[in-house]
């Protein structure tokens, strides 16, 4: 249905204005950015299709979508594209509603120690890796007050295993001058325990990083949804 013949209550942008913007859901927020709908499909048919449905970003022709807010905040632009009726203009607009909310988290954590609320750790790891179809493992640069110097995705694996290097993890803390680090990666198969490797790897990378004077404060893995500190359950 067009947004024009619903109850004035009911349309995203009054509903918004009336009661704010928690009141809305998931598809009324990405409504109002896509604005319009296509023919025969109107704008919260579109956008309620492209965060519920799963699977890996659409191809044209068929109907799959990105698995949610989650997912479409790890969209490219090359995703959108294959998207039917998203537009160069609409793609702009998502992309950079989506890179503001990554860079907003950042700054949080730049400007205060990253464990003043370790919860938003886990948000903007989950932000930048829980949807994506492969491993992928990353490292927080912190500086003496653990405050964020910097994010590197530093190796990329398949969907079960990921070569990480130790060597690269120490030349880039010492390129950062990075006083800790968190490690993080995800896990594309939805689940957030650690397994034996991962426990492994942690212990080899905080040896090597030791040798530098560089601390690992914690591991954390991220999945759709979830995310695992291994510090607070004690497997560091």
């Amino acid at each position: 249905m067009p947004l024009k013949n619903l109850p004035a209550e009911a349309r995203p942008r009054e509903k918004m204005m009336a009661r704010g913007p928690s009141a809305l859901s998931d598809a009324e927020l990405l409504a109002l950015l896509l604005r319009t709908g296509i023919k025969g499909k109107g704008v919260l048919q579109m956008a309620d299709e492209l965060l519920q449905l799963q699977g890996k970003p659409p191809v044209a022709g068929n109907n799959a979508g990105f698995g949610g807010i989650a997912g479409l905040l790890n969209a490219t632009a090359d995703d959108l594209k294959r998207v039917k009726g998203i537009g160069p203009a609409k793609r702009c607009e998502l992309i950079a509603v989506l890179e503001l909310a990554r860079r907003a988290m950042a700054q949080q954590l730049q400007e205060r120690t990253v464990f003043a609320d370790p919860n938003a750790v886990k948000h903007y790891l989950q932000l930048h890796l829980a949807a994506r179809s492969h491993e992928v493992f990353a490292v927080l640069f912190l500086d003496v007050q653990n405050r964020l110097l910097a994010m590197e995705e530093l190796f990329h694996g398949t969907l079960t295993q990921t070569s990480v290097y130790p060597r690269e993890v120490v030349v880039k803390a010492l390129h950062h001058q990075a006083a800790a680090v968190v490690l993080a990666h995800n896990h594309p198969s939805g689940t957030v325990q650690p397994s034996r490797a991962d426990e492994a790897l942690t212990h080899t990378l905080k040896a090597a990083l030791a040798l530098v004077d560089v601390r690992v404060l914690d591991h954390i893995i991220v999945a759709q949804g979830q995310a695992l500190s291994m510090a607070e359950n004690g497997l560091l």
